[in-house]
């Protein structure tokens, strides 16, 4: 299956007409008696298409021909409202004159523009053209009382060469409508997070019963039922899930025609990663595929390192390794964005600077993807569990998110998510799509695009790869908040419109709504407990627990977490499993203290996401210890789907 990205009828009949670039800037003469108010709001937008060209220097790009840009403009009229104008400029760039009905223009429409206009450029693309993948800006700006048409212009045209740089297809705002918040951050208001998402969500819902209670309002019986069934239905969902990891959809049989050529990306802020790099690229070079693979280390660095020559030198001794330095790269997203222009694989692993796949991984990814799934997410696995209680805690966790949580919800809720690395894309659908830096967590956003295109994301929990965990509990706890904030990010931003979809399923939606929406409120409903229980002291003047209902659902609630950790350990790679005490002392650690921990932590990112913080926070790597695991038997079959990768700048 194909991702389809034009809902449009392709009969639809053409609405708007190709203008002159003075028509898109003039100023709007609109009478009365033709157009309603409400539809007399009118944007600019700007797009500017450019070809990369192949080669190591991924930020030359040449612009279409002038006469190319005028054929677009003329078909792209078929995707415009009535009134609406599209001209080609001078400098071979489009510009659009479109109405904004509630927010039909902002930014859904426009990504659709963007991806009908790289469909357009690529149909009258000459084949013998060295041009390679299209990195086509789009920016946008009112127009209204601050701005006139001219001015928008000017600043869509700023948004559009942004989006250029970022080379991942996402229109951008600009202009005086544009409202940019710039908080300070400092331990003082980090500690008033972590005091209000602690203490504070326990006192204040509280002092509310009581105060509403002293106002002839009694509603915890409401809070009680709403806390007995938030309870209940996680801990079912969580139950559920286990018991479809039980026997998660094995891999397709091998396709009768011969694999195809694939591509690795490695994507590495090398200041960062230096300690790890090149024993990641080996790992890549010893892997054997039967359709020959390509690797490709796309990294940027702000200074210049002794360990860029040594990649060099592996350069010039492995055809089949390119080094693409990104210099205007701030993002992982970047990275992988620029690594499409030389990615010749017909599909596209992508991982992480600490990742070692496992020995005939792509062949196994092929598999999927010739079966007709866009997005294969693998199973990645701690190495080194064995050098610190923290990494051991971490081992656990990842069994399990990709043994259990992963594949038993692939299997409830019909669709995978991407999780950042040991991911593998058809390379269409990741030029399509693109990631984007915007977005804490990049991989989920664009997975949940995919799947809002009507795409496949599948989950194989048996393809390995090996990745290293946070070394110290603050790297682990700013991991963590970056995770945490960038899922807020994306729940906000697509949650309603991906529940629209009209390709998704039932099934598809209710795990959209249980994924997007019940995980983000549930850290803040399951502390309810603690203020209620606060109440029924305060009123009755103690407390009664021998009610069967409370002590059946404290029993429910209470094992679900041991039955998960039971289940990781059941379904975990081997070189994980056969460490029992790890799996003891996590579901010890679970029940008294980590999953309240990782319930603050989301808790905390809620609060930096709504006052703005944007602040990213670089996780350290070190080369694997002598105690890892997993990197040593190359017959033992990272990132889980709520991270981000570890390249990471100030924002």
């Amino acid at each position: 299956m194909s991702l389809t990205l034009d809902r449009r009828s392709p009969t639809a009949p053409a609405h708007g007409r190709v203008g002159s670039p003075d028509e898109v800037v003039s100023s709007p003469v609109h009478s009365r008696l033709v157009l309603p108010r409400p539809q007399r709001r009118e944007i600019v937008a700007v797009i500017d298409p450019v070809w990369a060209l192949p080669g190591n220097d991924v930020t030359t790009r040449i612009r279409p021909p002038a006469e190319v840009v005028r054929a677009a403009a003329e078909r792209l009229t078929r995707f415009l409202q009535p009134g609406e104008l599209v001209a080609a400029t001078g400098d071979d760039r489009l510009t659009l004159r479109l109405r904004r009905e509630d927010r039909a223009a902002r930014p859904a429409r426009l990504q659709e523009m963007a991806y009908h206009a790289v469909e357009v450029l690529d149909a009258l693309a000459d084949r013998d053209d060295p041009a390679g993948v299209v990195d086509l800006g789009v920016g946008w700006a009112h127009i209204s009382r601050k701005q006139d048409p001219a001015q928008a212009e000017r600043h869509a045209a700023d948004a559009a060469a942004e989006s250029v740089r970022e080379r991942d297809l996402q229109p951008r705002l600009q202009g005086a409508h544009v409202r940019r918040r710039r908080p300070r951050v400092n331990l003082w208001t980090a500690g008033r997070q972590v005091l209000l998402a602690t203490v504070g969500v326990a006192v204040v819902p509280f002092l509310a019963l009581v105060g509403l209670y002293s106002l002839g309002l009694d509603l915890s019986g409401v809070v009680y039922w709403t806390l007995v069934t938030a309870l209940a239905g996680t801990a079912a969902l969580i139950w559920a899930e286990c018991s479809h990891a039980v026997d998660p959809e094995l891999p397709p049989a091998p396709p009768d025609a011969p694999a195809p050529r694939a591509t690795a990306v490695i994507a590495a802020y090398l200041p960062n990663e230096a300690d790890t790099i090149l024993e990641t690229v080996e790992q890549f070079l010893a892997q054997e595929y039967a359709g020959g693979l390509q690797v490709v280390l796309a990294y940027n660095t702000p200074v210049r390192l002794a360990v860029e020559e040594d990649l060099a030198a592996l350069g010039a001794r492995h055809p089949d390794l390119l080094v693409l330095k990104v210099p205007d790269s701030t993002s992982k997203a970047q990275n992988v964005n620029a690594a499409l222009r030389v990615a010749d694989g017909e599909f596209v692993g992508i991982f992480d600077a600490d990742h070692h796949p496992m020995p005939g991984a792509f062949d196994r990814a092929w598999r999927w993807i010739a079966d007709g799934a866009d997005v294969v997410q693998g199973h990645c696995v701690i190495r080194n569990g064995a050098d610190s209680a923290l990494a051991r805690l971490v081992a656990v966790e990842f069994e399990q998110i990709y043994a259990v949580a992963h594949p038993g919800r692939a299997r409830l809720f019909g669709f995978g998510i991407f999780g950042g690395s040991n991911g593998y894309w058809r390379s269409s659908a990741l030029e399509r799509i693109r990631l984007r830096g915007s977005f804490l967590t990049e991989d989920i956003e664009a997975s949940v695009r995919v799947l809002e295109a009507g795409g496949r994301i599948v989950n194989d929990p048996g393809l390995v790869s090996h990745e290293l965990a946070p070394e110290t509990p603050r790297t682990l706890w700013n991991q963590r908040l970056r995770w945490a904030q960038g899922w807020f990010q994306v729940s906000c931003r697509h949650l309603w419109t991906v529940l629209r979809s009209p390709v998704l399923t039932v099934r598809q939606r209710l795990g959209v709504l249980y994924l997007l929406g019940w995980r983000e409120a549930y850290p803040w409903v399951a502390l309810t407990a603690w203020p209620l229980l606060g109440f029924y002291a305060w009123r009755d003047g103690g407390l009664d627990l021998s009610s069967p209902m409370f002590l059946l659902l404290t029993l429910f609630t209470t094992v679900s977490g041991p039955l998960q950790t039971a289940a990781a350990w059941r379904l975990a790679a081997p070189d994980v499993r056969r460490h029992r005490r790890w799996f003891v002392g996590a579901a010890l650690a679970n029940l008294l203290f980590y999953t309240e921990l990782k319930n603050v932590v989301n808790r905390v990112a809620h609060l930096k996401q709504l006052r703005g913080e944007r602040r990213w926070v670089v996780t350290p790597r070190s080369a694997a210890s002598t105690g890892s695991t997993g990197s040593t038997d190359p017959t033992d079959t990272s990132d889980p789907g709520d991270r981000r990768s570890d390249l990471e700048v100030t924002a």
